[in-house]
């Protein structure tokens, strides 16, 4: 009986506590459903079924340009990477060596013409 009687008070608090709690954890679900819409990330339901964007053929269009895009830019780094390459050869290279190709590269044009 003793120890209700020192519980007792506190039991006010404890249930103000858990709804606090409670509240806390459904605004922040609240806030986070708010920010997945303001950024267009998918809203999932209780299964995690999509719910928005719902996948139309104006999204799968914005898909396929996307990957095109994506593709078209990583061959343009690869390119870029291969000039990179030639330009760090060219700077780290000895000051003969880059002289002697260099030479080699007027005498082969001055054949040509």
């Amino acid at each position: 009986m003793e120890v209700w009687q020192q519980v007792l008070p506190y039991i006010g608090w404890i249930i103000a506590g858990s709804v606090v709690v409670s509240l806390g954890g459904i605004l922040a679900s609240v806030h986070n459903t708010r920010l997945k819409i303001k950024n267009g990330y998918p809203i999932e339901g209780m299964w995690g079924q999509s719910l928005k964007p719902s996948v139309d053929s104006e999204a799968k269009e914005r898909i396929k340009l996307l990957t095109q895009e994506n593709a078209q830019l990583r061959a343009e780094i690869g390119s870029l990477q291969d000039r990179l390459i030639n330009v760090e050869r060219i700077v780290t290279d000895s000051g003969y060596r880059l002289g002697h190709e260099i030479e080699k590269l007027r005498d082969d044009k001055g054949k040509v013409q």
